[in-house]
């Protein structure tokens, strides 16, 4: 049997778990049960499976025992439980406490800084309360400090000192608190019979060291593919290269640098082999105590394989120096052979990036047996491209995980919380009753048909009064149909429970935490199947179970002082938990992270989202201690994790083909290249080659340009509709005259097709609604004093307006600066009026008048309501139009589209309306109402009312004759200067496409 005993490395860019598994093979394999006494240690479950995966491949179709793999875990990103199979074989564990659960131990920190916050708010006046939400997201980032401490076997007793008296009084303040935290948390661990999961991770590492050397394993132990990043971990390294037949392997340690070169290495956090250097430092161990791993050439000198190109590029920036000298010892031959391994592709934006490597890795497929994976920091990146890939009915799960708060279930539960704290405003309470999961007790498909009516009924437009009681009023009054109305008084029943919780005040989070669930199991119930069983099934249901489980077990741990931030609580203790598959959807492709993707092996590997601030990450100190205060206190760097970060960059190389991608845009901005992708860009530059980027074509971006453009284009006609005779309109207001006239197809399209522009969801009321709030008003003022006006006129409108801007009334935002317009238009109007009701007999308000006319294909009717009109002392009449917007000029209401005044001058000369008898018509005149300065303006049409109505008549007439004739088209907007400023039906004729000039060879 051969003999591996000692310190070994697979080289950069030699899969790893294939290289080590070989060695074990070459060494053992003559024995199918030999491996079933070897245990492996390596750094995560998913490396553990990678190496099963590795036996299958190499081990040719024969039976073996594999060994006993074991994951080091790692509590910091896969969680507390990842370290458990290290207790596994060793005594007196049950003297370690448990770890405190994340959740418990966030609440109990977010207490203290509450507190905390709570004193220093009442030495200082004027300062505002720490949101709930914040105080939680700060408890993480201390619970994060907490570890690090631990991690790093540092002791908080030496916090003291670490601020000298020039530091700003924030940093004084802060050290303050945390000195809080290094009396109190023991004390509070000890109560609890808990310990921090860093403390936990180094006592069951040295309760396995001590079972060792109490009784040495006869056994190989080997640990593979750690750089010992976690001081326990290297304990445990150490521990095991002094067992008889223990055997450590690292992933990539650098043998051809010299000794200069190495040195400058080792002193660079942000060097992918700091991380090598430090653990061999700790060993006592120097580059020449490690062997090359069995199977694998010596690297003494540059192979030119790619990852060699890229850890030549990534030297610390005081060695790109030596470039040239390094460059002269490579063989051009083999740069263009490493290069040829390589491609990158730099995408337009997000959307680009994510098609062009749904592409890469669906062509992968196209060959029998090849395998491909995206590794990617970026998860929206990493969502995207699943996404896209379903357009080939290829379905891959992102191994990193889903958020917890964006599966299906903890969309669910959020949207809950968030439409009951916004008291069932319109948009969150519809995007809650069309989630997936909410049935109410009846198919899932019939309870989203019912939303859709209750949203067409009474959601859409201005917001209904606040809570569930505001929309059942505004059913009652809208007449809703009697299925709809006993549909959501059933609803109403499911909801209270959660609505007098948030309205109750301040309470425990354990309390509205329960409530919470109680309404979501009550709403997602379904006619087949109970709310618990839709809700909690499968790994994002057992998840978001476990995560309530540990809210619901904080008894008392916090309150929440307002309850509307309770969705804001839930966002910050969701943050960071993730639902991983327990299996992935492909066989061939896969999506991972940095810390799932190490020691895997795939055809084709993809580095996406390599933007600096994404890959490598921007690393910051926290919110706790200062760049200077860490170093002080002994705590590493916040750059050690971008020299990790570069080591699993630099081990990707190991596959037969990388693409380098990223996006030069996002969010509108542009972006920053990886200082990797740089680096290497100047290496190859230096070298005298072609940069990666334009070393070879590629044709993904090409089809990625193809996949949504169809194959012609031809340009889009202007629509012409010609409706026959009979679909034609034989009756229309004034104002629907004057849209005939500006834009003929808006009136096809609404009074020909039928189709109603939808309110939006919630709207705010706009200018439409103020000037109809104000219109309204003005309306119930002249009924109320048709003759004579109150001894305080302007007392009386605003008195009337309260009722009309009812609507806004919860608004403060919209009230705060419509209410004051509308009180100096007030002020104006009873000015204005009280001087003119001398010579005015009566007035009407939104008076009703008709007209009938003959044209040669039949009659035609026209009606109008005109806001106002006096009769006048003297015998005549005054017809006025309020306009809260722009007034019409002179040129178009006496030849142009702005027709309504004249044409109701002419219904009023003809006797059309019929309070009011047929006499001569004395003046016609707007009322431009804006409460502004002025608030108010008359603007009188100087022109002969007689002349102007006969002729606004006559052009009516020639209007309807023209459009009477069945091959006269309703075109969109025929006229560009008689173009109405708002129109809901533009999009319908698709304008922009028809008179953009847009053709198959483009516009």
């Amino acid at each position: 049997m051969a003999k591996l005993q000692g310190l070994y490395s697979v080289p950069t860019g030699t899969p790893f778990a294939d290289s080590l598994v070989r060695g074990m093979i070459d060494a053992w394999g003559h024995d199918p049960l030999a491996f079933a006494a070897i245990t492996v240690f390596l750094p995560t479950r998913r490396a553990c499976r990678s190496l099963q995966e590795a036996f299958l491949d190499l081990s040719e179709g024969r039976a073996l025992a594999l060994p006993r793999l074991v994951p080091l875990g790692d509590f910091a990103d896969e969680g507390p439980e990842s370290i458990e199979p290290l207790s596994e074989g060793a005594e007196g564990l049950g003297e370690i406490p448990p770890a405190m659960p994340a959740l418990e131990r966030q609440l109990i920190l977010a207490r203290l800084i509450r507190q905390w916050e709570k004193r220093q708010r009442a030495a200082t006046e004027g300062s505002e309360p720490l949101a709930d939400e914040h105080a939680l997201r700060l408890a993480a980032e201390l619970a994060r400090l907490i570890d690090q401490t631990e991690t790093e076997n540092l002791d908080l007793a030496n916090l003291d000192g670490l601020v000298p008296d020039d530091y700003a009084r924030h940093w004084q303040d802060t050290l303050a608190f945390l000195r809080i935290v290094r009396d109190w948390w023991p004390e509070i661990e000890a109560e609890s019979r808990t310990i921090g999961p860093a403390r936990r991770y180094a006592r069951l590492v040295e309760r396995r060291i001590a079972a060792w050397r109490a009784h040495p394993p006869e056994d190989p132990v080997f640990v593979a593919g750690s750089t010992g990043s976690v001081p326990a971990t290297r304990r445990l390294i150490g521990a095991v290269l002094s067992l008889p037949r223990g055997t450590v392997v690292l992933p990539g340690l650098d043998s051809y640098a010299d000794e200069a070169l190495w040195s400058e290495m080792a002193r660079d956090p942000t060097h992918p082999q700091f991380g090598l250097a430090e653990l061999l430092r700790d060993l006592g161990k120097s580059r020449e105590d490690v062997l090359t791993w069995p199977g694998n050439s010596e690297t003494g000198s540059f192979r030119a394989e790619p990852s060699d190109l890229v850890a030549t590029a990534m030297v610390p920036a005081q060695e790109t120096a030596r470039w040239p000298e390094i460059a002269a010892t490579i063989p051009e031959a083999g740069i263009s052979e490493a290069l040829d391994r390589i491609r990158r592709l730099d995408c337009t934006d997000p959307g680009e990036e994510g098609r062009v490597i749904a592409l890469t890795m669906r062509e992968v497929l196209e060959e029998a047996g090849r395998t491909a994976a995206l590794v990617t920091p970026d998860r929206a990146l990493a969502r995207r491209v699943a996404g896209e890939l379903k357009r080939w009915q290829v379905k891959v799960d992102d191994s990193a995980g889903m958020p917890l708060g964006q599966t299906v279930p903890g969309n669910f539960l959020r949207l809950l919380a968030q439409a009951a704290v916004s008291a069932w405003a319109p948009l969150p309470l519809l995007a809650l009753l069309k989630h997936p999961l909410s049935a109410g007790g009846l198919s899932p498909g019939r309870f989203r048909s019912l939303a859709r009516r209750l949203e067409l009924a009474v959601l859409r437009g201005v917001r209904p009064q606040p809570g569930l009681a505001g929309i059942e009023r505004l059913l009652a009054d809208s007449h809703a149909e009697s299925e709809i109305l006993d549909w959501f008084s059933g609803l109403v029943s499911r909801l209270v429970s959660i609505e007098a919780a948030f309205r109750d005040g301040a309470a425990p989070l354990d309390i509205l935490a329960r409530r919470h669930l109680e309404t979501a199991e009550a709403l997602a119930e379904s006619d087949r199947e109970p709310g618990p069983d839709r809700i909690w099934h499968g790994e994002a249901g057992e998840a978001l179970a476990g995560f309530f489980s540990e809210v619901l077990s904080a008894h008392g741990t916090t309150s929440v002082t307002d309850p509307l931030a309770y969705p804001g609580i839930l966002d910050a203790l969701m943050e960071g938990r993730v639902v991983r598959p327990r299996h992935g959807l492909h066989p061939r492709l896969t999506i991972l992270g940095p810390l799932e993707a190490r020691l895997q092996k795939f055809d084709r590997l993809i580095l996406g989202g390599l933007n600096e601030g994404v890959w490598p990450a921007a690393e910051e100190p926290g919110p706790w201690l200062s760049r200077p205060m860490r170093e002080a206190f002994g705590l590493p760097s916040p750059e050690r994790r971008i020299g990790l970060a570069a080591h699993d960059f630099l081990q990707a190389f190991s596959a037969r083909e990388v693409i380098l991608t990223r996006a030069q845009r996002a969010e509108g901005s542009p972006t920053v290249p990886s200082r990797w992708l740089l680096r290497f860009d100047a290496l190859t530059s230096l070298l005298s080659q072609p940069s990666v980027a334009a070393s070879k074509s590629s044709p993904f971006r090409g089809w990625s340009e193809g996949l949504d453009r169809p194959e012609s284009v031809r340009a889009s006609p202007r629509p012409e509709p010609r409706p026959p005779f009979a679909a034609r309109p034989r009756r229309l207001s004034v104002t629907q005259i004057e849209t005939w006239m500006r834009d003929p197809y808006a009136l096809y399209a609404r009074h020909i097709l039928g189709l109603k522009p939808l309110d939006p969801v919630d709207a705010d009321p706009g200018l439409a609604e103020r000037g109809s709030m104000i219109h309204g008003a003005l309306e119930a003022f002249i009924r109320t004093y048709p003759t004579e006006p109150p001894d305080d006129a302007e007392k009386a409108i605003i008195a009337i307006g309260h009722d009309q801007f009812r609507p806004i009334a919860d608004r403060p935002g919209l009230w705060s600066f419509w209410w004051p317009r509308f009180l100096r238009v007030a002020a104006w109007v009873a000015g204005l009026d009280v001087g003119q009701r001398r010579d005015i007999e009566r007035s009407w308000a939104e008076v009703t008048g008709r007209l009938t006319i003959e044209v040669p294909r039949g009659q035609f009717e026209l009606y109008a309501k005109a806001d106002r009109i006096d009769r006048l002392r003297a015998g005549g009449y005054r017809i006025l139009d309020y306009k809260t917007g722009r007034v019409p000029s002179k040129a178009e209401v006496e030849s142009g589209p702005a027709c309504q005044l004249p044409l109701e001058a002419a219904i009023l000369l003809a006797g059309g309306f019929a309070e009011l008898e047929a006499s001569r018509i004395d003046e016609v005149l707007f009322w431009k109402l804006t409460g502004g300065e002025p608030a108010g303006e008359v603007r009188p049409v100087e022109v002969d009312p007689a002349k102007l109505a006969d002729s606004a008549l006559e052009r009516m007439k020639e209007l309807v004759t023209t459009f009477d004739d069945p091959q006269t088209p309703y075109l969109p907007e025929p006229l560009a200067h008689l173009a109405p400023r708002y129109n809901d039906y533009r999009h319908l004729s698709r304008i922009r496409e028809w008179a953009s000039g847009f053709s198959e060879d483009g516009p």
